[in-house]
């Protein structure tokens, strides 16, 4: 963690809805005059598409049926981690970007599914948001989740996260059920090992749960609604929330536990702007502080 140079990290799973989030923030960033360097998570896998394809197949045909990109072996955690230790420190760090479909790519003139050159990171942020698999890994002698000043997990209830993964890779990137229904199968142990720990270390989490029958994911045909859904909001430490502000400002919402809101699903950004927008403010503040000291 950093009073000079802090860190926003949104860590989900594929599908769960971390890029809503980060529109959500990109819109209070803008309002408060916020300057953020944007780190996407994509762009520190190990591989691009094609050589992906590669990698899968080969370890297909050596017995693994577990190869994914949620794991070690396929993601840049060293690159990830010395990013957020280097902008913690001085503000410096370098990126890259991941060029997921031909409208993304054409500025750069290369395929989709390809990375942009490394380039240096802007000089002149006030923090740093990043977006993706693992912002709260920590593994062997890599431990990414020390840096975040401020740590969020999106993580829709299972069955849910199933049913919007399926739906997009579908609907936008033209797969079939059965295909699909093979990623998540495959990368079922990543998931567990690397992907969940991490809500353990977050310091807010927002869980989405649908108020319809979604015990069948694999055969719905659209997504739960937000307004067929409850958002559930759990802080690692409510000191300093102000749940009655939170429970008078959002309709219908009420506390489950001591460090845990409920609210509709329609008012999830909402709550967000409730949320963090005084977290942002304390962040630039002591930033400013801690600047004016050094």
């Amino acid at each position: 963690m950093s009073e000079r140079h802090p860190i926003i990290a949104i860590t989900g799973s594929s599908g769960a809805g971390t890029t809503s989030v980060t529109r959500t923030f990109e819109n209070i960033f803008r309002r408060e005059g916020v300057r953020s360097v944007i780190i996407e998570g994509d762009s520190f896998h190990r591989y691009n598409r094609e050589e992906m394809k590669e990698k899968m197949a080969d370890a297909a045909r050596q017995g693994d049926q577990h190869f994914s990109h949620f794991g070690p072996d396929n993601n840049l955690f060293e690159e990830l981690e010395s990013l957020f230790r280097n902008y913690s420190k001085e503000a410096c760090g370098r990126r890259r970007k991941y060029l997921h479909d031909e409208e993304e790519a054409a500025p750069y003139r290369q395929p989709p599914g390809t990375f942009t050159a490394w380039e240096d990171i802007p000089t002149d942020t006030d923090l740093l948001f990043y977006e993706g698999l693992h912002g709260g890994v920590v593994h062997k002698n890599i431990n990414i989740a020390q840096y975040p000043d401020l740590l969020i997990g999106v993580v829709p209830v299972i069955n849910l996260e199933w049913i919007q993964k399926l739906w997009r890779d579908k609907s936008m990137r033209g797969y079939s059920t059965e295909a699909v229904t093979d990623t998540i199968l495959r990368r079922m142990p990543d998931y567990v090992n690397y992907i969940c720990p991490q809500f353990s270390r977050t310091h807010v989490n927002f869980q989405r749960v649908p108020c319809v029958d979604t015990s069948n994911p694999f055969i719905a045909r659209e997504i739960p609604s937000a307004d067929e859904s409850f958002v559930v909001i759990r802080f690692a430490n409510p000191k300093g929330i102000d749940f009655q502000y939170l429970l008078a400002m959002i309709a219908d919402s009420f506390m489950s536990r001591a460090n845990t809101i409920v609210v509709p699903g329609g008012k999830m950004e909402l709550a967000m702007q409730l949320i963090f927008t005084p977290f942002i403010w304390r962040m630039i503040e002591r930033k400013k502080r801690a600047l004016d000291r050094w």
